[in-house]
C-alpha cells in the first residue's frame, strides 16, 4: 500500500475512535445535567479538566515517547519489550505517587468518592499509556476499539448508576472509572501486552532517554491549555461570566474543525515518523503540505457554508453574538490545524524542544494581546488574540521547520 493510501486507512480507523468519544461526551450531558446539581456538575467538570492536566505533568507524557520510539524498532522483539516495560515501570510508579498528593487536594468532601477519582485518574493514564504503545505498534485497530469500549461503557454505566441508581455524583466517577478500568483490560486482552513485559529489561537508560524525548512535550500541552482556556479567564475577570458564555458558544460550531484535525494528526504523525527515514522525505512532506492545506481549506468551506444553519439548530437562546466572533474563530482554527501538521514533521525527527519553544511562545501572544486589547475591543480581543496566536505559531514552524 502506498503512503498517502496508509495514511488515509489509519485516519479512517482512528477517525472512529477520536469522534465517537466526543459523541459519548455529548450524550452523558442531559443525564448528568439533569440529576447532579450544579455544584455537583460543577465539580464534575473541574475534576474532567484536572484529568487533562495531570496526565500530561505526572507522566511527563512518557508515552508518547514510547509511541515514537516503536516506530524505530517494530521488527525488533528485545526492543519492543525494553520500550514498553520501562514506559510502564514509570508509569506506574510516578502516578501513583501523584494521585497519592492529588488526593488531599481535591475539591470534594466524601473520602470514598476522593478514593473513586483517583483510581479513575490511575485507569485512564495506564489505559491512555497502552494506547500510545498500540499506536506505536501499529496497532490502531486495537487503539480505536478501546476508544469505543470506552466511550460506549461511559454512556451505559452513567445511565444506570446516574440516572437509574440515583447514585449522583459518586456513581458518575465510579462510571468513569470503570469504563476506563473494562477499555484498558480488554486492550491489554487484544494486543497480548503480557507479551511486552520484561521487567530483568527495565533500564534507567531507557527511560532517560523517553523521558529527554518527551518532557518538552509537557509545557508544549500546557501552553496549549493556555490558549484554549486563558481566554475565558480574561473574558470573565474583565467582562463578565455572561460574556464568557457567548464566547463558549462562538466556539462550539469552529471547533469541529479542531476535531477533525485532531483524528489526522494522530495519523500523521506515524505516517511522517516513518517516511523520515525515506531519502525523498523533504519531497514527499512538501507534496503532503500542499494536499493537506487543500483538505483543511475545503473542510472549512463546508463548514462555513453550513454555519448559519447549525446555528440555528444547535444554539438557543440570546447568543446572536457569537455569531459575529465566528469568521475569526473559523480562520484562527485553520492555522491551528496546519500547525499540527507542522507539529507532525517535528515529531517525526524527535525535534520536540522545538515543539514546545513554539508552542509557549504563541500562548504568551495569546495572552499579551488579550489582556492588551481586551477593554478596548471586548470579545474581539479573545478572538483576534486566538487567531494572532495560531498565526504566529504557523509562520513561525514553517520557517524553523525549513531547517
Amino acid at each position: 500500500m502506498s503512503r498517502e493510501g496508509k495514511l488515509a486507512k489509519n485516519t479512517a480507523i482512528l477517525a472512529v475512535g477520536t469522534f465517537l468519544p466526543n459523541i459519548g461526551a455529548f450524550v452523558v450531558v442531559p443525564i448528568l445535567t439533569g440529576c447532579l446539581t450544579k455544584v455537583e456538575y460543577g465539580t464534575y467538570d473541574l475534576v474532567l479538566v484536572l484529568v487533562s492536566l495531570i496526565l500530561p505533568v505526572a507522566t511527563l507524557e512518557i508515552q508518547t515517547a514510547a509511541f515514537r520510539f516503536l516506530i524505530d524498532v517494530r521488527d525488533n522483539p528485545t526492543e519492543i519489550k525494553k520500550i514498553i516495560t520501562s514506559m510502564c515501570v514509570f508509569v506506574t510508579i510516578v502516578s501513583i505517587i501523584a494521585l497519592v498528593i492529588t488526593y488531599f487536594f481535591l475539591p470534594v468532601e466524601d473520602a470514598v468518592t476522593k478514593l473513586i477519582i483517583c483510581l479513575y485518574f490511575l485507569a485512564d493514564i495506564l489505559v491512555n499509556s497502552v494506547r500510545q504503545c498500540a499506536r506505536g505498534l501499529a496497532k490502531n485497530k486495537d487503539y480505536t476499539i478501546s476508544a469505543i469500549i470506552s466511550a460506549t461503557c461511559k454512556v451505559v454505566l452513567v445511565a444506570i448508576l446516574v440516572w437509574g441508581l440515583k447514585a449522583g455524583i459518586k456513581g458518575a466517577f465510579l462510571a468513569l472509572f470503570a469504563a476506563s478500568t473494562i477499555s484498558l483490560i480488554a486492550l491489554a486482552i487484544r494486543m497480548k501486552l503480557h507479551r511486552y513485559i520484561d521487567l530483568s529489561l527495565v533500564t534507567w537508560q531507557q527511560i532517560k532517554e523517553m523521558l529527554k524525548y518527551s518532557w518538552p512535550m509537557v509545557p508544549n500541552n500546557l501552553s496549549f491549555a493556555v490558549m484554549r482556556y486563558s481566554d475565558r479567564f480574561v473574558i470573565t475577570l474583565f467582562m463578565g461570566v455572561a460574556s464568557n458564555a457567548v464566547y463558549a458558544v462562538a466556539n462550539k460550531i469552529p471547533n469541529i474543525l479542531s476535531i477533525a484535525q485532531k483524528t489526522f494528526t494522530m495519523a500523521w504523525q506515524e505516517n511522517a515518523s516513518v517516511v523520515s527515514r525515506d531519502e525523498d522525505a523533504g519531497a514527499y512532506y512538501s507534496a503532503m503540505f500542499r494536499t493537506m492545506y487543500d483538505l483543511v481549506a475545503g473542510f472549512l468551506g463546508m463548514l462555513i457554508a453550513v454555519t448559519p444553519l447549525l446555528f440555528v439548530i444547535l444554539i438557543r437562546g440570546d447568543y446572536g453574538e457569537a455569531y459575529f466572533q465566528m469568521p475569526v474563530l473559523f480562520l484562527s482554527m485553520f492555522f491551528y490545524s496546519m500547525c499540527g501538521f507542522l507539529g507532525g514533521i517535528y515529531v517525526a525527527y524527535k525535534e520536540t524542544k522545538s515543539v514546545g519553544i513554539t508552542t509557549m511562545l504563541a500562548a504568551l501572544c495569546n495572552l499579551v494581546v488579550d489582556l492588551a486589547f481586551i477593554r478596548l475591543i471586548g470579545l474581539y480581543a479573545a478572538s483576534g488574540s486566538t487567531l494572532v496566536s495560531y498565526l504566529f505559531l504557523f509562520v513561525y514552524r514553517i520557517f524553523d521547520i525549513r531547517k
